[in-house]
């Protein structure tokens, strides 16, 4: 999903230094851009090359060879001339491919540009933007740097999410583990109950504003993932599907998806979509496969980072207009906004620094939940405009395919609406009371009705592991600190 090549070719109109700005901003090695441009000018010249000898051919074929022949001459010394330019013809040719598959190679490490609003900084806990609070403290001016802001923070509650889905019988954590081993859990009872009444109420939510509802392959093709996934992804996220399935010679390897993003990213793939039909607004519903690779020992107990999950997706397609998609992402932040004030939570939505942004994003907001019970701020939604990057790589493209006008990409953006799991976590710590949990007002049709879990039991045990730290933590000189 690289940018499109004629930016970097000066005699283009594209501007090198320009993208070698975008990759500072992003703490990312400019020289990937000089060595795109170097690898350009090589198959350029090749190119040229190639060009070059098929003229000499066929200025020899025409002017010598073949009135050479009509005249019944000898002529065997400028066939050999053609047949060894021919030759080298060939040689380029094979060279050609070669190159361009390494300058592409090189392409795809650029990133998108960076948004004007975006922090261009390293350190998110100082540097992100507050760009939203709600509620909204009073005397408070937005935006402001998360380091910076100052004012007094929503209430605390006694018990976290873990907790409470334990005391309302909402899940069975050591027996998914049994069954699936580290993160996995049953979800029971009030847990199934809270999980399929945020995916209805969610899909009923985006219905109202417009949206199409998707539910995607849970699977994709190698080739359609990685044209949409960084190469890291792959590694410390995505699972690969092995064995039998029906193309039993393994030439079609498959992943399954983190995110119904990336199946709807290749909805539309090499498909031309005419502008007047755009915006599409898509809700997609999935369950998730994450590997969470390099978040070990990170949220090991309840439900807030589990390998499997599920998400109610926003997915939209804008014309190949930057302030079109920009005024997009607003709205569909705005939607996930609106859909936590009814659920009743406290918020923040920050603009990510440019250090966070994969390389995809121009732009990406956090919606970050207030959890009264971890008396700590944590990510619900990332809304992401990626402009037309995603659609080069699974080519989807804006306007007619007979229009005269130049070829040009759809921009696309996403944003989460609610992760199931994390969405539970966040509505047990703020809607708890001393003997159960309040159902949101909103959420009551979609629960049958039902406005209270009571908790049916004591809190959970500690695991062994968790026994030994809290002793370890005893044991020391002083006491714990």
């Amino acid at each position: 999903m690289p940018i499109d090549i004629n930016e970097l070719r000066d005699y283009k109109g594209g501007d090198p230094t320009k993208w070698k700005s975008y990759n500072e901003k992003r703490f990312k090695s400019p020289e990937i851009v000089d060595q795109v441009v170097a690898k350009d000018a090589a198959w350029r010249e090749l190119t040229q090359q190639k060009d070059k000898l098929r003229r000499e051919v066929n200025v020899l074929q025409k002017t010598v060879i073949a009135p050479k022949k009509k005249a019944k001459e000898p002529c065997e010394n400028e066939v050999a001339e053609m047949k060894a330019i021919q030759a080298q013809i060939k040689e380029i040719e094979a060279k050609i491919p070669l190159v361009a598959a390494e300058r592409d190679k090189l392409l795809g490490g650029i990133g998108n540009l960076v948004d004007p609003e975006v922090p261009i900084s390293k350190e998110e806990e100082e540097d992100n933007l507050v760009v939203k609070l709600n509620p909204e403290p009073e005397g408070i001016t937005l935006p402001q740097s998360q380091g910076t802001i100052s004012y007094e923070l929503p209430e605390s509650k006694p018990l976290t999410h873990d907790d409470l889905l334990w005391r309302v019988g909402g899940f069975e954590p050591v027996r998914g583990q049994n069954v699936a081993g580290h993160r996995a859990y049953f979800l029971t009872n009030a847990g199934v109950l809270l999980n399929q009444a945020l995916i209805n109420y969610g899909i009923a939510f985006l219905r109202k504003r417009g949206y199409d509802i998707l539910q995607p392959p849970y699977m994709m093709n190698k080739d359609v993932m990685a044209s949409i996934a960084q190469l890291e992804d792959f590694d410390e996220q995505l699972y690969k599907v092995s064995g039998k399935t029906d193309d039993p010679n393994g030439a079609t390897e498959k992943y399954l998806i983190a995110t119904s993003e990336q199946p709807i990213c290749g909805y539309h793939k090499d498909e031309w979509i005419e502008k007047s039909t755009l915006p599409k607004k898509y809700c997609g519903v999935s369950t998730c496969f994450r590997k969470e690779a390099g978040s070990s020992g990170k949220d090991i107990r309840g439900i807030f980072r589990v390998h499997q999950f599920d998400k109610i997706e926003q997915f939209c397609l804008t014309i190949d207009d930057f302030e079109v998609s920009s005024a997009m992402q607003k709205s569909m932040i705005q939607a996930s906004e609106e859909f936590y004030k009814s659920l009743g939570f406290s918020y923040r939505v920050v603009c990510l620094v440019s250090g966070e942004l994969n390389d995809a994003a121009v732009k990406k907001y956090d919606l970050e939940a207030w959890f009264p019970g971890q008396q700590a701020y944590r990510e619900l939604v990332s809304c992401s405009n990626c402009t037309d990057y995603q659609a080069r790589g699974v080519g989807t493209r804006c306007g007619g395919k007979q229009a005269q006008e130049k070829a040009s990409y759809c921009h696309m953006l996403n944003g989460t609406l609610c992760a199931t799991g994390r969405g539970i976590c966040c509505l047990l710590e703020t809607h708890q009371t001393e003997d159960g949990v309040k159902v949101p007002e909103v959420l009551i049709p979609y629960m049958g009705g039902m406005d209270f879990l009571p908790f049916v039991r004591g809190p959970q045990e500690l695991s062994k592991g968790e026994k030994g730290k809290v002793k370890g933590k005893g044991s020391g000189k002083g006491g714990a600190k």
